[in-house]
């Protein structure tokens, strides 16, 4: 059995040198000024937020974003948002884009719909997981609601479980795909209903609750916690598109 690392501050700053990290993972890891030299990056597959990534003296991070923009319009357009028009319409774009993955998933087996590929959340984990994600961005702190989260909402993956289970989320439920589908669509109508009435001047209200305990107490715009969430949609749907197409090869 491989080492397992959680929550460990012990190797920052620590230098590798002749070591050997073939199948190593890193998960909701802190990789900020990460230096890689002399060594074999074959068959390496990278995710999350970047920036100023340089492979070979190259700097690749504008062809990383501009082939994302390419295959995932949506993700242009999230960061294009300024009026309430726009967020509107991005919403819109949203509710499609996960109706014509829903009724992919629709399509295979029940146990598909709770599949890991990768060991990466399955489609009804990632619904969960945006379950919570509204729960926290848009009910908490757009709507200032103190405990509006899901018993099935799943929360990042660097979030405690001891402060999840206070929430009243249950991280060991195992909820039918039809109970997720109902909580999804529950917290969907909700940022449904506040892009139906977004004005402009809404967009700069700050909102004073945290997202969820644990989280900086700053005051954040209603259009920052909007941003939140939209980029929350599109970033898993991404990532959820890309597992569906293995789950259909799987299903034949």
């Amino acid at each position: 059995m491989a080492e397992q690392y959680d929550r460990t501050d012990a190797f920052s700053g620590a230098s590798f040198t002749n070591a050997d990290l073939a199948g190593a993972t890193f998960r909701s890891c802190d990789l900020r000024r990460l230096k890689i030299t002399d060594s074999m990056l074959i068959d390496v597959n990278i995710s999350g937020l970047i920036g100023n990534i340089v492979v070979n003296d190259v700097d690749v991070t504008a062809f990383v974003t501009a082939e994302l923009e390419r295959k995932h319009p949506e993700c242009a357009q999230v960061r294009a948002m300024h009026k309430a028009d726009d967020y509107r319409a991005m919403w819109d774009a949203i509710e499609t884009l996960w109706s014509d993955a829903e009724a992919r998933v629709g399509r295979l087996p029940e146990p598909a719909r709770h599949e890991r590929v990768d060991d990466e959340w399955s489609f009804a984990e990632t619904l969960r997981h945006l379950v919570f994600a509204t729960d926290a961005w848009a009910s908490r702190t757009i709507l200032d609601e103190p405990m509006p989260f899901h018993r099935v909402g799943i929360t990042h993956t660097s979030y405690p479980p001891g402060e999840a289970a206070a929430l009243g989320i249950d991280l060991e439920a195992r909820p039918s795909f039809a109970e997720v589908l109902a909580a999804r669509a529950d917290r969907m109508a909700v940022v449904g209903r506040i892009v139906d009435g977004l004005t402009d001047a809404e967009l700069d209200r700050m909102c004073a609750r945290a997202p969820a305990p644990g989280y900086p107490e700053e005051p954040r715009s209603v259009a920052t916690c909007l941003g939140v969430v939209m980029g929350e949609e599109c970033e898993h749907h991404r990532y959820a598109v890309r597992d569906i197409a293995v789950l259909e090869t799987r299903a034949g």
